[in-house]
Formats: structure tokens, sequence, C-alpha cells
């Protein structure tokens, strides 16, 4: 059924384009023109070039803060015009998404299977699209006019085939034993605080309480464990865990990733300090 409200359809906007160039100001010309009274948010448009993995984690952690009539326009598609690239829309309980059908959507669609009933197309009505489909530009061709007739009230189920599910990707997993965790580093923040893939309650199932013993890559380090960046003095290092409940090595008012020269996909050792 259509998604009606007396408030304004919300769009979420989450690309690698970055600001510099026109692409996402032109997308949002789009969606305006066939959606006039549509409220549009930017999540981020600084998700590295291509890297997937990056998107995949910035909509695990902001759409459980939006409405569930919200839809999100996720374009990150190294493999744009590629036939092998289906693009595609979902809906589930907590939002509907629009994007290619590349891995993004995977974790969207396991969560919203286990929390409800889940809808997805195939994108393959023309009519719903710009008249010109470009082989490089379907964030303003196709999947801008897409989230903009959703958000004008059409129904998913006239926009495409039915899909029997996206593709999902292997995400890097810690492994655990009874004296070390094992992981890897999977973004660095604007500040250069480096976040693992190491949850909090890993952390406790190794017994860590006061302070780690921190392999990345080939530095060593001694990490204190404190609640804020502001537990310890300017300059120093800590382990903090970060507000999506991960293990977070950072150095209060430094850049963490530069002076310890790590970045996504270091590997991360974590042992208790004895």
């Amino acid at each position: 059924m259509p998604h009606r409200s007396a408030l304004p359809p919300i769009i979420t906007l989450t690309t690698d384009f970055g600001l510099h160039d026109s692409y996402v100001g032109v997308m949002k010309g789009v969606i305006m023109s066939i959606c006039p009274h549509a409220q549009i948010i930017d999540i981020t448009h600084s998700i590295a070039p291509q890297q997937i993995h990056a998107a995949v984690r910035v909509l695990a952690q902001a759409v459980p803060y939006f409405p569930p009539a919200t839809i999100h326009l996720v374009v990150v598609d190294p493999e744009v015009g590629m036939a092998t690239r289906q693009p595609i829309a979902l809906e589930t309980a907590q939002g509907r998404f629009v994007g290619p059908d590349n891995g993004l959507f995977g974790p969207v669609w396991q969560h919203g299977r286990s929390i409800g009933t889940v809808r997805g197309v195939h994108l393959n009505q023309p009519a719903f699209w710009l008249p010109h489909l470009s082989a490089t530009f379907h964030g303003r061709d196709l999947f801008a006019p897409v989230a903009a007739h959703l958000a004008n009230g059409v129904d998913l189920a006239v926009l495409g085939a039915a899909l029997s599910a996206p593709h999902h990707l292997d995400l890097p997993t810690p492994t655990c034993t009874a004296t070390a965790i094992t992981g890897t580093i999977i973004a660095v923040d604007h500040f250069g605080n480096c976040i693992s893939n190491i949850t909090a309650s890993m952390l406790d199932q190794l017994g860590a309480r006061h302070t780690l013993r921190v392999t990345l890559g080939a530095t060593l380090l001694h990490l204190p464990i404190r609640h804020t960046y502001a537990d310890v003095p300017s300059g120093c290092a800590v382990a903090v865990i970060s507000s999506d409940d991960a293990l977070e090595v950072a150095i209060r008012a430094g850049h963490a990733s530069h002076i310890y020269q790590i970045g996504v996909g270091t590997p991360v050792v974590v042992q208790v300090q004895p």
C-alpha cells in the first residue's frame, strides 16, 4: 500500500560523491522536481570512494534514528552501468531503501526479516526514471526519481519485478579466544579515531577491565580503557567504547590514524594487560 503521512516525506542521501562537484545538488534537484514537498536529509557524502562496506556501516548507524516511513537513497556504486549490477528498492519495518544491488542492503534485508516482513523489487520500469538513462550517473537518472516517486506514494510493487533477496557482502568478523581477540579497523572518523569491529561484549568476555594490550599492525600499545576521551590527558592514547558499541583507539586532541599510520583494514589484536 502507498505510504501516506501528514508530515512531509523524508528522503535521506548517503553517497561517496563528496561535495566538490554538482552530483549531490543535481540529485536533490531531481527529487524536488518530482516531489516538491520532500524533506531531504544528508546523512553523509564522505564515504570513501567505492567503499561499500563503509556505506553498510553508515546505514547501520543512521537508520534506527529515522521514522520508519523514511526513504534511504544510497549511491556507492563502483559497478554503475554494468549489466551484472541491478538497481533495487526494498521495504522493511525500519524504512525503504533505494540503490544498487551490490551488497549495500544485505544487512538491512536480514535485519528486516528478523523483525517483520520485507519486500524488494528489481527496478525495471523506466516510466519512473528520467527520460535518458546515462551509463555513469544512475543516482540522478534512476535512483533519485524512484525515491521521489516513492515519496509521492507510489507503491513499491509498481516500480519493478519482485526480488527474492539482495546480494550480501561478507563483512569481516573478529575471532575470539580465551586470551585474545583479533579484528580489524573498519573506519576512521573525521577526528582520526580508529574504530574496530571488536564489540564491548567481546571485551567483557575477554575480561578486559582497566588496560588493554593492543597490537595495531606493527604497533604495540598499552591503552587505558576509559568512558570518554577527556578521561586521559591531552595527547595521550586511550581505548573507548564508541557510540556504536565498538572498541575505538583514539588520542585525546590528536589524530590516532596519522600518528600510528593505521587505517581501514589494519589488523587489531587485543589482549588483557597482565
